[in-house]
């Protein structure tokens, strides 16, 4: 059941993604994530319940970690074309073994660790796929704030693992989604603070309601494969993971980016090394 739970969450991140880019064409990055965030806490608000002091504190501290996830991510997707973000971001699997590694003392298999050297390899081959659209991995903000955004997803993913141990996934979305609606607040207020345009434009439309239409299903479809017996985080987030073949697609098919060919083989071989990781665990 969780395995179909996770695949039907992959597809609407897909189209979560594809979703963003098309809004940051019309809107700033705090504002696009502060109104899905705001909405989607709106649309789980039935289902807030009572909690101890203890599990909110820890969902202060998701809260923080994914706003800083998503903020990252987001600067990097309106600097970067989808197709090198998407295939980046793809690669955020391998941090949470390695993170798993360090944390929880995992040792790899030959297998595993093939597939870490094909992740990383796929990685170095986009670098060079990038630089013909102008793009210097070694010198690019966006590729530095993706870095950012795979790393603080990455200690997200391991986090939900040990919260959801103890947390209802409907409490822990709910009231997660309260909190980061705040923190997104907090920081923008912030920079609002130091900068007024900082913060951006905002042009609400239809993608602003569609992003938390579909975050709010996706994410809800993950805690309840996380939280399924016998639910695998390495398996869970490498299907999710492959949401990136869709939003690849639409940079092809939607944003007509360009260096298609190159980018698809270096996402290819970034999912054989994804595929050896899963298999071999």
């Amino acid at each position: 059941m969780w395995l179909w739970l996770t695949v039907c969450s992959a597809v609407l991140l897909g189209f979560y993604d594809i979703t963003k880019k098309q809004a940051l064409k019309r809107n700033g990055v705090l504002w696009i994530l502060f109104c899905s965030t705001a909405l989607t806490a709106l649309f789980l608000c039935p289902f807030l319940s009572a909690g101890s002091v203890k599990d909110h504190l820890r969902l202060v501290i998701k809260a923080c970690l994914v706003s800083s996830s998503w903020i990252s991510g987001l600067v990097a997707m309106k600097m970067l074309p989808l197709t090198t973000a998407s295939t980046m971001k793809a690669s955020r699997p391998m941090f949470v073994v390695i993170f798993s590694i360090i944390l929880f003392g995992e040792r790899l298999n030959l297998m595993q660790w093939a597939g870490v050297v094909l992740v990383i390899s796929a990685l170095f081959f986009l670098g060079r796929s990038s630089r013909k659209e102008g793009i210097r991995f070694s010198k690019s903000k966006g590729v530095v704030w993706m870095a950012l955004s795979i790393v603080t997803g990455s200690a997200s993913a391991l986090y939900d693992k040990y919260i959801l141990a103890s947390m209802q996934p409907l409490f822990v979305q709910s009231w997660a989604n309260v909190y980061i609606t705040l923190v997104l607040a907090v920081v923008m207020l912030v920079s609002y603070l130091r900068d007024r345009n900082s913060v951006g434009r905002l042009k609400p439309d239809w993608s602003l309601l569609l992003i938390a239409v579909l975050i709010t299903v996706s994410d809800a479809l993950y805690f309840f494969a996380v939280k399924q017996d016998g639910a695998l985080l390495s398996v869970i987030s490498m299907i999710r993971r492959s949401s990136v073949i869709i939003t690849f697609i639409g940079g092809a098919l939607i944003f007509k980016e360009n260096n298609i060919r190159d980018k698809a083989l270096d996402l290819g071989i970034m999912l054989a090394g994804l595929a050896l990781l899963l298999f071999a665990s």
